[in-house]
């Protein structure tokens, strides 16, 4: 039972290297786009499942301590949460973190380069028109993919 709680490694590996992983993690996320985010389908779970399983070993090594586990779980909340501190209390942290809105289309014009960039299907951009009410192009005053992937659009005005 004692070989359950004894560390493979000095204590000290264990942070360092939940730090690593999490910020090449944090990276690679980010450079994957906001739609990674935005819409999570069966894929995105697949990828999640199929991550957690390849960090693993990069994280624990070769133990399978219950210490060890507790240890990197701390840390990793522990980063995550200063992470989101950092982020909410600095704009230049939050931009680079999260990134910064991106206009998709403008006074009814739908900026099909911008769509391609972003990694946004026309079938996307045509649900979030539907989820706001919207039926034609033309009634768009500006469609925005906000940082956490999802689509807003405000419509024109009435008298416009």
């Amino acid at each position: 039972m004692s070989e359950a709680f004894d560390l493979s490694m000095p204590w000290w590996h264990y942070p360092l290297r939940a730090c690593v992983v999490y910020f090449v993690l944090l990276a690679l996320i980010r450079l994957s786009g906001k739609r990674t985010m935005g819409q999570f389908t069966s894929f995105d779970m697949l990828l999640i499942v199929l991550l957690g399983n390849a960090v693993q070993n990069a994280l624990l090594g070769s133990d399978t301590s219950v210490g060890g586990g507790l240890l990197l779980a701390a840390t990793l909340m522990a980063l995550n949460w200063s992470v989101g501190y950092v982020a909410a209390r600095s704009s230049r942290a939050e931009r680079l973190l999260e990134g910064e809105p991106v206009v998709l289309a403008r006074h009814g014009r739908v900026l099909r380069q911008v769509l391609r960039r972003e990694l946004v299907s026309r079938a996307d951009f045509e649900k979030a028109m539907r989820e706001n009410d919207c039926d034609e192009v033309d009634q768009i005053e500006v469609a925005m993919l906000e940082t956490n992937g999802r689509i807003t659009i405000l419509k024109r005005g009435v008298g416009q």
